[in-house]
């Protein structure tokens, strides 16, 4: 069993024998084990144990077995005392919260000693048992993937190593450990596993357990091929504009496996699987200007894309004065400059020629809002923005970005829309203020 081991952390490149390290010793069997496999194989460590008081005077005979113990190996000693209703928050389990105590407390010593990271003893069982409880919870591909052997400060050493075998190393050499009483129990869902299912796999299939553990490696490197492909895929077909990012429909609607593409896209900003499901059967049955919000990001169904950005934007108006040379915002960059009559007009939407005369300075830049109104080029009467917007069928999330440029209280341009019909360069125009965008912001 030790050159067992020696031989996994070498090959692997998992501890580093120039390193010290944290040791998590609760005093059960598996960690007492990869104290002594430590202890073999060369690797110096520090010894850290957690006192939560639950199990009282049990709870107390571990402490001072791991006192003891660490004083056998000469290791130093980290020991922290937790009441009960110091870690207790609604809506979450004792083991839930004792566990993100844990490894916060682990990794503060990591960090304060420094230490190259916590070792914790999770072994075959346990790496198959987490494995089942993601797939009965609910799972995508990366729920099959298991415990890593290293993620971030915490590492994994003893994955590859049964609970028989770490009880025969044990026994053989007569290495002391103890048992939680509560690990007897099957009101835990880890314990009904451990004590009532995988003895009844093992009996109906020898072979089950080792069986279970290939698949889900295969499972792994298959996810692992596809989260390469899922990643060309996106740097290719998810464009990033400022704060959106915008993806055609046609560029997934037809692909297989499409659900886990946009799934995994959208996850980050608080979207589920579920979420995922009414998104394209919205998408399906082409229900244009559907939006989907979660947390604080909306995802909007144009005609032939998805738009996804912040569901509250907002930004501040700044001023243009007469003889600035440029003005950079929120959406972009442009160029202010001053021409006279006979310079060639820019009929693109994006930029803006205003008769100069007609603008009183300083000019205001800034979002527009409900109840906004001007008089679009071309038109006799004034119309709300909100109104121009719709019969544009400008999505509701690039609505929130548009910006108005106002003159004296009046709107002279729906930026990258229309000029207003009042501030239009005629032919008693003589001097032009050209607005030209430059880039994006």
């Amino acid at each position: 069993m030790i050159s067992l081991f020696i031989e996994h952390i070498r090959t692997k490149k998992i501890l580093d024998e120039k390193s010290r390290y944290l040791l998590g010793l609760s005093g059960g069997v598996d960690s007492v084990c990869l104290g002594y496999f430590l202890i073999a194989a060369g690797i110096d460590f520090d010894v850290a144990h957690v006192n939560y008081g639950l199990r009282g005077e049990e709870s107390d005979g571990d402490e001072h077995f791991v006192r003891s113990l660490a004083d056998q190996w000469g290791k130093r000693l980290f020991v922290k005392k937790v009441k009960e209703n110091l870690y207790l928050t609604e809506g979450q389990s004792i083991q839930m919260a004792a566990r993100n105590i844990r490894y916060h407390w682990f990794e503060d010593l990591c960090e304060s000693e420094n230490l190259a990271g916590v070792l914790v003893a999770h072994n075959f069982e346990d790496q198959v048992e987490t494995v089942l409880l993601n797939l009965l919870r609910g799972t995508g591909i990366e729920g099959v993937f298991g415990m890593s052997e290293k993620r971030g400060k915490v590492i994994r050493p003893m994955l590859p190593f049964k609970r028989v075998e770490i009880l025969d190393f044990m026994q053989t050499n007569h290495y002391r450990w103890r048992e939680d009483s509560t690990n007897k129990k099957t009101d835990y869902k880890r314990n009904f596993l451990r004590n009532e299912v995988f003895p009844k796999i093992s009996e109906k299939f020898p072979e089950g357990m080792d069986i279970m553990s290939a698949s889900f490696k295969r499972i792994k490197d298959s996810g692992k091929a596809f989260f390469h492909l899922y990643s060309t895929w996106k740097d290719q077909f998810v464009r990033q504009e400022g704060d959106f990012q915008y993806l055609y429909i046609q560029d997934f609607k037809n692909l297989p496996g499409k659900h886990s593409l946009i799934y995994y896209w959208l996850r980050d900003y608080g979207y589920n699987f579920t979420d995922v499901e009414d998104v394209l059967e919205a998408v399906e049955k082409k229900h244009s200007g559907k939006v989907f919000y979660a947390g604080d990001f909306l995802l909007n169904i144009d005609r032939d894309m998805l738009i996804l950005g912040k569901a509250a934007f907002k930004w501040e108006s700044l001023q243009i004065n007469q003889y600035d040379i440029q003005v950079k915002f929120k959406h972009g960059q442009y160029d202010v400059l001053y021409v006279g009559k006979d310079f060639p007009m820019d009929k693109n939407p994006q930029n803006a020629m205003l008769d100069l005369e007609k603008l009183t300075f300083p000019l205001e830049l800034r979002q527009w809002e409900q109840g906004d109104k001007f008089m679009p080029l071309g038109m006799k009467n004034e119309k709300k923005i909100s109104d121009l917007l719709i019969d544009l069928k400008v999505p509701l999330i690039e609505k929130k970005k548009v910006a108005v440029l106002v003159s004296n209280g009046e709107i002279a341009w729906v930026m990258g829309y229309r000029i207003s019909e009042k501030f239009k360069c005629d032919d008693n125009t003589s001097k032009i203020l050209y607005l030209k965008k430059t880039n994006h912001a």
